[in-house]
């Protein structure tokens, strides 16, 4: 199994969260763009989906964090159980679906387009059961029921328990 430690474009990744979570959200951003660039479009899927993942966290502008979301769904698509085992054990491929269409239903939802929402929102919710009763699934399905409430409410104001830039 690769570490952190040994896996060295995951320890980048890893250094650059922890730098946006201190505060520095634009030399975090910064850091992860360079992996990107050096990981390219067609690099491991782990490394691409994560990164998109952590990237469009750092976008207060859903416009721009709904491209990194696709492209984090984007290599979902393309990652392997094998792969994913390789880096953490009891994770499968399938437990990343529901957080990445939450993600996208967000990103949605803040650009009035509410089908497109609601589109993610029915696959969030029908990939939820891959989720476990921990704090991690107890958390992804409260922000899926929290965006449904907005979506169907027309609302498209940034919810309080998202992920991001402060």
């Amino acid at each position: 199994m690769t570490t952190p430690e040994t896996d060295r474009t995951m320890a980048a990744m890893s250094d650059a969260v922890m730098r946006g979570r201190t505060g520095d959200v634009a030399g975090a951003r910064t850091d992860l763009l360079a992996v990107w660039a050096a990981t390219g479009s067609g690099g491991d899927a782990l490394h691409r989906c994560t990164l998109a993942h952590y990237l469009a966290d750092l976008y207060t502008d859903p416009a721009q964090s709904l491209v990194w979301n696709v492209r984090a769904l984007d290599a979902a698509d393309a990652l392997t159980d094998e792969r994913v085992a390789e880096h953490a054990d009891c994770v499968t491929v399938a437990g990343f679906y529901p957080s990445l269409h939450l993600n996208l239903a967000d990103d949605f939802r803040r650009l009035g387009l509410f089908d497109a929402a609601r589109e993610h929102l029915a696959a969030a919710r029908a990939a939820s059961p891959e989720l476990g009763s921990d704090g991690y699934g107890r958390m992804i399905r409260q922000a899926i029921d929290e965006v449904g409430t907005a979506v169907d409410a027309g609302d498209t104001t940034p919810r309080a328990s998202a992920p991001g830039p402060t």
